[in-house]
C-alpha cells in the first residue's frame, strides 16, 4: 500500500524534526517546509499530499490561519491540522472559519497529534479523479442514480429531495450561473460546494465570499485587488478574491445581505467578465462561474429597491430551492442515523439511536434551524450522555 504523504510546516527545526521522526516511525512519508512560500510551493507541486500540519507561529500568531485560508482556495478536501503555539479563543474561531480540520493548543503531546493524524486520514480517502465534496445537509456514501462523483450525496428519499438530487446532477454538469435559496440551516453552502466538485471546474479553486462581511469601504480592494501604492499601506500588488478563483467557482453566500453599492460593482464584473485593480489602469479578464445563495426573498427585496433587478436576472439562470426540514420529515430518521454515526466516530461512542419516545418528539417539532439545528441537537446529546453509553439516546 502506498504511504500517505504529510507536509509539516514549522519554522522551529527542533520541533519539526521531532514530529517528523515520529511520523516516519508510524509509516508515513514526510515533507518539510519552514516558511510560507515553501509551504505553498510544496502544496502546489505535490499533488499526492494527504494531510498538512501547520504551526500557527510561522511568523506571527495568525500566519497559520492565513496559510490555511490560502490552501483552502486551492483544495477544500485535504485535512489541515493547526498547532497553536499561543492559543486564544479568537484564534480557535478563526481557525475553524478558515477550514482547519483539527486544532491543538499547547500543551499537547506528539502522540496525541499522531493519533489525530490517523483519525483524519481514516476519514479522508486519497483523491481518485475529481475530489469529493463536503457532505451536504445530511450525506451518505451512496450515489446511486445521482449522476455525481465524489462518493457523497444528500440524505433523503422524500419526493422533493429526489427531484432536487436529479436537478443538482444536471446543474453540476453545466457552467450556468446558479441561485440557491432556502432557510438558514438547509445546506445552501454545502450544495454549492457539491456542485463545484462535480463540475468541469472541479480542479480549480472554489472561493466562498460571505456577503454579510464585506464593508463597502473594503469592497474594491478585497474583491478586485490593488496595485502597489494605490493607497496608504498598499506596499505590494495584491490580486483580488475574484481573480484568485480564476478558472473555478465563486460562491456568494447570503447575497441578499449585500449592499446596493456592492451589487452595482459586482454586476459590472459579471457583465464584462473583467476586473480592474484599485489604482490600476488596465483590466484583467475573469473566467469564473457564479453561484449565489440567500435565505431572503429577493423578489420582495427588488420591490423594495434593496436588490438590483439586473443582478437578479444575471444570477437566476438556474435555481435550487432547498426545502425546510419540517417539509420533509420522512427524511428525519435517516438524517438522525447519519449524524449519530458521525458523532459515534467523533466521540468514540456506540450510541444506537433515539428511543421511540424521543423520535416522536423530533417528528412533532418544527425545526426552525433545519438540518443544522438537528445536527447541533444530536451533538449536544452526545455531550450529556455517559461516555460508556451504548443504548439509545
Amino acid at each position: 500500500m502506498k504511504k500517505r504523504v504529510i507536509l509539516i510546516a514549522d519554522r522551529d527545526e527542533v520541533r519539526r524534526c521531532s514530529l517528523k521522526k515520529l511520523l516516519l516511525r508510524s509509516g508515513f512519508e514526510v515533507i518539510e517546509s519552514s516558511d510560507k512560500t515553501g509551504i505553498l510551493r510544496s502544496f502546489r507541486q505535490q499533488s499526492s499530499l494527504d494531510l498538512l500540519i501547520i504551526n500557527s507561529s510561522l511568523d506571527a500568531a495568525g500566519d497559520g490561519v492565513e496559510m490555511a485560508q490560502q490552501i483552502r482556495l486551492w483544495d477544500r478536501r485535504v485535512p489541515l491540522i493547526l498547532l497553536a503555539a499561543h492559543s486564544s479563543e479568537d484564534l480557535a474561531i478563526a481557525a475553524l472559519r478558515a477550514g482547519v480540520t483539527d486544532y491543538f493548543k499547547q500543551p499537547f503531546s506528539w502522540g496525541e497529534v499522531v493519533l489525530r493524524v490517523r483519525h483524519c486520514l481514516a476519514n479522508h480517502l486519497p483523491p481518485q479523479g475529481p475530489p469529493p465534496s463536503a457532505p451536504t445537509a445530511g450525506a451518505t456514501r451512496s450515489t446511486t442514480g445521482s449522476g455525481l462523483s465524489g462518493g457523497q450525496w444528500m440524505i433523503g428519499e422524500s419526493p422533493v429531495m429526489q427531484q432536487i438530487k436529479a436537478y443538482i446532477g444536471k446543474v453540476a454538469a453545466t457552467d450556468s450561473n446558479l441561485l440557491i435559496t432556502g432557510e438558514t440551516g438547509t445546506g445552501k453552502a454545502l450544495v454549492a460546494a457539491l456542485i463545484h466538485r462535480n463540475s468541469p471546474r472541479w480542479h480549480k479553486p472554489f472561493v466562498c465570499i460571505d456577503c454579510t462581511a464585506i464593508p463597502d469601504s473594503l469592497l474594491e480592494s478585497e474583491l478586485f485587488g490593488y496595485e502597489r501604492g494605490a493607497f496608504t499601506g498598499a506596499d505590494a500588488l495584491k490580486e483580488g478574491t475574484l481573480k484568485l478563483a480564476d478558472g473555478g467557482t465563486v460562491f456568494f453566500d447570503e447575497i441578499g445581505d449585500m449592499s446596493t453599492y456592492t451589487q452595482a460593482k459586482l454586476l459590472r464584473a459579471i457583465k464584462s467578465k473583467e476586473v480592474s485593480h484599485l489604482g490600476g489602469k488596465g483590466s484583467i479578464s475573469l473566467d469564473i462561474r457564479i453561484i449565489a445563495a440567500t435565505h431572503q426573498n429577493l423578489e420582495r427585496l427588488m420591490a423594495q429597491e434593496r436588490f438590483r433587478t439586473d443582478l437578479y436576472f444575471r444570477l437566476n439562470v438556474a435555481t435550487i430551492l432547498l426545502p425546510p426540514l419540517r417539509d420533509r420529515k420522512e427524511d428525519l430518521a435517516a438524517l438522525c442515523d447519519y449524524y449519530i454515526g458521525e458523532m459515534n466516530r467523533r466521540f468514540g461512542r456506540e450510541i444506537k439511536g433515539f428511543t421511540e419516545e424521543a423520535l416522536g418528539c423530533l417528528l412533532r417539532y418544527d425545526w426552525p434551524g433545519n438540518v443544522r439545528e438537528l445536527k447541533n441537537l444530536i451533538e449536544a446529546s452526545f455531550i450529556t450522555t455517559s461516555p460508556l453509553g451504548r443504548s439509545p439516546l
